[in-house]
């Protein structure tokens, strides 16, 4: 009886020794599984990035982000300024804040010799630096005075009282007009006022620091207008000057002054015909020519009648002639002075 349980007992170990290696060898090829994929995931990591792809490409602005108080933004860097970018100068009003800060923070205004000043570090210069230039002279200013360690600075110009564009001459409204932002010649003109009945079509442009002035047509053609329409520069002068005008007096149907295009050779006939021509009581063979030279008036008899009739050669206007034509009705016998008095009360007509 005890010999058969033996029996027993070994035929159920044996029965269990199978089961065994098969989970120990389950156990065995798991990790051997585990391990490779380890090894798998190691080699991947250490592969370099496909650079095929394309990389952030944003630039860092110049100016800092909106922080909490108390948090120093990332440095901006610096942009290095050209001839057209807008410098600061005195007059201008610029706000100053220093992050992290607030006492040293605050408005100022550029004194006449250039400075502003500031708490703990006195007079700054800086006219003639564009903003961000400027604040990077503060920052070296606070760090050699021991003020902040490693200060972040930002200038914001409320006001460019310095880095206008002057616009004079025949204008409506001649003046200092701001330069923020860009602008061209048409834009400053027409923040003018535009130009007057008695401008020329040209506008003379003189640069900052250039002694030689550039003169600009300015053409009714739509494409030469474009061209015209040029870009102008902080610190720029823009004359318009004054048109030739020919004062045509008397009996014609419109009197008045008339501008002379820009290429000239404008004569008596051309002028009189634009005038609406010599009315029916006029004495268009007794007209006057006058004419002003160093030594007073000259004047010259013209028969608009032979003129019109082909019968005589046309006679050219210059800036600031009069034509006067007389009535027939009655006489009248107008000197030179009273004719200029009469021409500058008349109105302006240009030729087209």
């Amino acid at each position: 009886m005890r010999l058969h349980r033996v029996a027993l007992e070994s035929c159920r170990v044996m029965q269990r020794i199978p089961n065994l290696l098969f989970r120990l060898l389950s156990l065995v090829v798991g990790l051997a599984v585990f391990g490779f994929l380890q090894l798998g995931v190691a080699q991947n990591g250490s592969l370099p990035r496909d650079t095929t792809h394309p990389q952030d490409t944003t630039t860092e602005p110049l100016t800092p982000s909106i922080q909490p108080l108390g948090a120093a933004p990332e440095k901006a860097s610096r942009v290095v300024t050209n001839s057209s970018a807008l410098v600061l100068g005195p007059g201008d009003e610029v706000e100053v804040t220093v992050y992290g800060a607030p006492d040293l923070s605050g408005h100022s205004r550029v004194s006449a010799d250039g400075n502003i000043s500031m708490p703990l570090i006195g007079y700054v210069r800086i006219a003639g630096l564009s903003s961000s230039e400027a604040e990077g002279a503060i920052e070296a200013k606070l760090r050699q005075n021991n003020v902040v360690k490693d200060p972040q600075v930002s200038v914001y110009v409320k006001e460019y009282g310095s880095s206008g564009i002057s616009v004079a001459g025949e204008v409506a409204k001649p003046g200092f007009y701001s330069a923020l932002g860009p602008h061209r010649l048409f834009d400053v003109l027409q923040a003018a006022g535009g130009p007057t009945d008695k401008a020329a079509n040209e506008a003379v442009i003189s640069h900052r620091d250039q002694k030689d002035a550039t003169t600009v047509h300015i053409s009714k053609d739509p494409v030469e207008m474009a061209a015209s329409n040029v870009d102008l520069q902080p610190g720029d002068t823009v004359v318009v000057p004054k048109a030739g005008i020919v004062y045509v007096l008397g009996e014609v149907t419109r009197p008045g002054g008339y501008v002379l295009n820009s290429t000239g050779g404008i004569t008596v006939l051309q002028v009189v015909a634009v005038a609406g021509g010599p009315t029916h009581i006029a004495a268009a063979g007794k007209t006057r020519l006058l004419r002003r030279t160093e030594n007073g008036f000259q004047e010259q008899q013209i028969n608009l009648t032979k003129l019109l009739r082909g019968k005589a050669h046309d006679v050219s206007v210059r800036n600031e002639d009069i034509l006067f034509v007389p009535s027939s009705a009655i006489k009248t016998a107008l000197n030179a002075s009273a004719l200029v008095g009469v021409a500058a009360s008349t109105a302006i007509y240009r030729i087209p």
